[in-house]
């Protein structure tokens, strides 16, 4: 009697034109390392594109495998294009609504998600992309609920990642689906990776105030709130130092900067704590009364909720 042999899942990962090297080579690198408790491979990994040789900046890529090899995989995979203002090919497109007809997983890493929107596989889903890009996709494609503070996103069959790094933790999490948490954890220490990594993407925005134009009638406000920002200011200390009254404030406030004066606050003290963290070994407590937040616990309440993550895990990456 011949033994039961369990099928090899292919992964295809497809190289479009301007391919972003590190989000081709992530896929390429974590499925291909797989390996099952037996000690055989995990996954069989095709690289495929529609036309060959592939532009992908500093070099050119011959991808051995056609737009075909996309109907005969179990999953495919779809890296980031420098410029997501191209136009996809249609035979992408197509190839891509087919596979995902057929019920083919399918997974972008970083800005590749705009390759999944343009051929309509994320419409009505959530999804995330490189922090950098997640307006232009939000604006591009508005049936997409976008959202940029994680690092991935699993709708089932459908699959995106954050930037760069992302992919990385999606790989792991789509291996740990198929194989285990002990293969997916053997993968992550072979990539030298965390299986699982502490909050999202949002520690890692640079949370920048939204631009007031030079000499609007907020820019001193706005100067001497961020070099006040230590101190226990009110909406009326506020309005006082800008000589109007706390209505007009607030109506002007969020005519040119687009959010109240207290929120423009806890954002400028918590871009004040994020270099504090990063560059000094000043205690959280301490830290708090620096930017001006009454009590130690408010303050790692605000800066979990715009940062994403604690002080002390956003200190253990950054500092």
């Amino acid at each position: 009697m011949q033994p039961y042999v369990v099928a090899m899942h292919t992964v295809a990962v497809l190289a479009l034109d301007q391919v972003i090297p590190f989000d081709l080579s992530t896929p390429i690198e974590v499925f291909s390392r797989t390996r099952l408790p037996s000690g055989r491979p995990g996954y069989r990994v095709r690289v495929c594109a529609a036309e060959s040789p592939v532009d992908a900046g500093l070099f050119t890529l011959r991808a051995p495998g056609g737009l075909d090899a996309l109907a005969d995989a179990d999953t495919i995979t779809v890296p980031g294009v420098a410029d997501v203002s191209r136009p996809v090919p249609s035979g992408v497109l197509d190839a891509l609504k087919e596979a995902a007809a057929d019920g083919t997983r399918i997974a972008s890493i970083c800005v590749g998600t705009f390759t999944l929107a343009a051929a309509g596989l994320l419409a009505g889903l959530r999804a995330t992309t490189h922090w950098l890009a997640a307006a232009r996709l939000a604006e591009s494609y508005p049936d997409i609920d976008v959202d940029p503070d994680v690092l991935y996103v699993d709708n089932g069959q459908i699959l995106t990642s954050a930037g760069a790094a992302a992919g990385l933790d999606l790989c792991l999490h789509m291996i740990r689906r198929d194989y285990g948490s002990a293969v997916a954890a053997h993968a992550a220490r072979l990539s030298v990776m965390p299986l699982e990594r502490e909050g999202g993407q949002a520690q890692f925005i640079v949370h920048d105030q939204p631009p007031t134009p030079q000499g609007s009638v907020m820019e001193p406000v706005l100067r001497w709130m961020e070099d006040n920002a230590g101190r226990e200011l009110t909406l009326d200390d506020i309005a006082e130092h800008a000589g109007m009254s706390t209505r007009t404030l607030m109506r002007r406030f969020r005519e040119q900067t687009g959010t109240t004066p207290l929120q423009w606050l806890h954002r400028a003290r918590v871009r004040q704590a994020q270099h504090l963290l990063e560059t000094t070994g000043h205690s959280i407590e301490r830290i708090a009364l620096q930017v001006g937040f009454g009590s130690p616990t408010a303050f790692r309440d605000r800066f979990k909720r715009i940062a994403g993550v604690s002080p002390q895990v956003y200190r253990r990456t950054f500092q």
